[in-house]
């Protein structure tokens, strides 16, 4: 195992923050994985825990043949953002930016140069990607502060990489899959292997979230050089590891082993894996996901629990007012699964109180919330 310390640029005067990667193994292939992006979503920290184990444990017993790279804790700026003891992980204090958007784009400046290079050899053509890639990102002006700093570095990581899986959760939440359709054939048996309830899948969410950063520019050459052959060299998925409270041992070994287990089925790793699950949840798109919003400020009672089938006029909440005291039912609006749910439970104006995966397009325009 290799440790490796970056430290961030533009920390506060007489203070260091740094960004520490776990390097595994050696080979031409490559998995990249990294956990809490948003600083306050835990249960992926936890699951690295058990990652990092596995892995020395893996490469001690020659099992790994290829890299795996891991990035237990991926936001050492907002790990330390505590108001009042409550952890805001999510937003950056100085510049309220969301740490999982605005990723550099790598598409305009690999195409400028790889053109008139690409040909027949999807192999070679994959090499030449990455190389510009990596050229794009180390020719990117000197960051203007802390989060650029580590966007930078988080991408650089990450856009070589064959697999990227990106660690989240929501508040309160099923196990569930982002990612693009294009690479969902490859993903269903990692949704089988984490037992996952939901993938919601789409090109392009808005916001260039990671897991897109790494995935969409393979899409975008692949439209813009059809004479050649680019394959989708990166599957890239974000998982979200049930809800912010969901830490426990149990669980997040049981989701470290399935997610080592689908590293093997990508031969990464050798030895003997139990199968995939054949049964998996459905994809849906995620143009198709219900945001319910309350019409009015009050306390909240879910009606249904996570993971419930609904259909359209199903009760997914009441909000009642104490003061005046209206009261309304907010419905579904689409058929599909209930898979997440606000932690609070007072109403606030334009924030989500619950979530449904359906089939219907009923969204448009830039899907991810901040």
């Amino acid at each position: 195992m290799e440790h490796i310390k970056y430290l961030l640029p533009w920390s506060a005067s007489g203070t260091e923050r740094h960004l520490s990667l776990f390097r595994f193994g050696q080979g031409a292939r490559k998995a990249y994985i990294q956990a809490s992006l948003h600083a306050d979503e835990l249960p992926g920290m936890r699951v690295a825990v058990e990652l990092k184990r596995r892995l020395l444990e893996l490469e001690e017993q020659g099992r790994l043949n290829g890299v795996i790279e891991l990035v237990p804790m991926a936001n050492p700026i907002g790990i330390a953002q505590m108001f009042q003891a409550t952890h805001q992980g999510r937003f950056e204090f100085s510049s309220g930016k969301n740490f999982n958007r605005d990723f550099p784009l790598l598409a305009d400046g690999v195409a400028a140069r790889v053109a008139g290079q690409l040909g027949s050899d999807a192999g070679a053509n994959t090499v030449l990607i990455r190389r510009a890639m990596l050229d794009v990102l180390s020719e990117q002006p000197e960051p203007a502060c802390e989060l650029d700093g580590l966007r930078c570095l988080l991408l650089r990581h990450a856009c070589d990489a064959d697999v990227v899986l990106d660690l989240h959760c929501d508040f309160e939440s099923i196990m569930l899959l982002y990612a693009l359709p294009q690479n969902w054939p490859r993903l269903r048996s990692l949704a089988s292997r984490l037992h996952a309830g939901a993938a919601l899948l789409a090109e392009e969410a808005g916001g260039s979230a990671f897991d897109e950063a790494c995935a969409i520019p393979w899409l975008h050459l692949a439209e813009r050089f059809p004479e050649a052959d680019i394959a989708m060299a990166c599957i890239a998925a974000t998982i979200e590891l049930r809800g912010m409270a969901d830490t426990e041992s149990g669980p997040c070994v049981e989701s470290a082993e399935a997610i080592l287990g689908y590293l093997a089925e990508q031969g990464l790793i050798s030895g003997e894996w139990p199968d995939a699950p054949v049964e998996c949840c459905e994809a849906t798109p995620f143009a198709g996901a219900q945001y319910a919003y309350a019409p009015h400020p009050g306390v909240v009672s879910f009606v249904q629990p996570l993971g419930a089938r609904v259909k359209v006029g199903d009760p997914l909440f009441e909000v009642m007012d104490p003061l005046t005291d209206r009261h309304s039912v907010v419905r579904a609006s689409t058929d599909g699964i209930l898979y997440a749910r606000e932690r609070l439970r007072f109403a606030q104006p334009g924030l989500w109180l619950a979530k449904v995966a359906g089939n219907t397009l009923i969204r448009q325009g830039r899907l991810l919330s901040d």
